[in-house]
């Protein structure tokens, strides 16, 4: 599918940071956002559970701090993106897929809690937004990995509406599930999320709130392109 991107000079070499609960659309929201500006899409929670898939296939327990920490500073993960689409590689081999079954889903809010394990994926994810052009998105990219970014957004909807769509996710993946299910995880993360020591899941002061309840995936996109549109100087 042909994007068309924005040529203003006011977007060029900027950091635009997203964060959000799960299931709020950042993801998919971002990716079209960096697509739309020829910027890199950087998916910090895709880092996370590269990091949490690697860890299964290797038999290290997501308790196991000290080996994760190990594990994120020397694993090699790189991400590469045509028009909308973004795919993720550990050690040169594509887990784009792998990433997001419901294994790792359910262990990757405790993997990405460990104060190690996130220090250094904060530094690997610096590194990638070094030279701007960036839109990253995740959990803490408005106020640890980015604290300074150009403009910061806050994506929010209700519980409801994040567990539908974790739903309708899951059946793409051919995984069986219930709406009451999805909903109970989507608590249990945010609760993991939100109340974890390290770099939890928090609302920057200076961030723009977009409540995507009752958007769709094209209404949120164009909520953002205003709002960088008009902030962004």
């Amino acid at each position: 599918m042909a994007i068309s991107r924005y040529k203003l000079t006011k977007f060029k070499d900027k950091i635009i940071a997203i964060d959000g609960p799960a299931g709020s659309g950042k993801s998919t929201t971002a990716r079209i956002v960096a697509a739309r500006l020829g910027y890199t899409y950087l998916d910090t929670g895709a880092m996370y559970r590269a990091l949490t898939f690697f860890a299964i296939s290797q038999g290290v327990q997501p308790s196991d701090g000290d080996t994760l920490t190990t594990l994120a500073s020397n694993l090699s993960i790189e991400f590469e993106t045509e028009e909308d689409v973004n795919r993720i590689f550990i050690n040169g081999r594509d887990v784009t897929g792998e990433i997001r079954s419901p294994e790792v889903t359910q262990h990757v809010s405790e993997v990405s809690a460990h104060r190690g394990v996130r220090k250094a994926m904060v530094t690997k994810q610096r590194e990638i937004g070094k030279n701007g052009s960036v839109v990253a998105e995740g959990r803490d990219t408005t106020t640890v990995v980015f604290p300074d970014a150009h403009v910061k957004i806050y994506l929010d909807a209700s519980v409801g509406e994040r567990a539908q769509r974790r739903l309708i996710d899951m059946a793409k993946l051919g995984v069986a599930t219930s709406l009451e299910e999805q909903k109970a995880d989507i608590v249990r993360r945010d609760a993991l999320d939100s109340g974890r020591e390290h770099s939890p899941l928090i609302k920057a002061e200076d961030a723009y709130i977009v409540d995507t309840t009752h958007c769709t995936i094209d209404e949120q996109v164009e909520r953002v392109l205003s709002l960088l549109k008009t902030t962004l100087k």
